[in-house]
């Protein structure tokens, strides 16, 4: 079934799935790799999954005996385009903003070596 902007906008509704989405821009995961940071069962986890899987968002595949997740940011594309059609969004620059989530994670890598670093003194 294709995405629709109805049905990306519902996905990006809740706030644990917006967090998923977070979590795969860094890589694929295993759905309990997914399901770890979050206090719900691993069925309401699977829920939420189905979710992003049926408009798109994520891409899930068996390999062995895990099932893993992918971002699928060309989902965005059509929900991106609608938007600047209000003037309310430059277009999305996906090396860029790749680039972005590179440098947000190697901050916080940095910040929690230094953390670790404080409480070992």
């Amino acid at each position: 079934m294709p995405a629709t902007l109805d049905t990306v906008f519902a996905a990006l509704a809740d706030p644990t799935r917006r967090m998923i989405l977070t979590m795969l821009l860094e890589d694929d995961m295993a759905v309990t790799d997914v399901a770890e940071p979050f206090a719900m069962s691993l069925a309401a986890i699977s829920k939420h999954l189905q979710i992003l899987a049926d408009c798109g968002l994520i891409s899930q595949e068996k390999r062995g005996r895990v099932k893993w997740c992918k971002l699928e940011p060309d989902a965005l594309r059509e929900t991106s385009a609608w938007m600047q059609g209000f003037g309310l969004m430059e277009k999305i620059d996906l090396d860029l903003f790749e680039r972005f989530v590179e440098t947000q994670l190697n901050h916080a890598d940095l910040f929690a070596e230094q953390e670790d670093e404080r409480e070992d003194t």
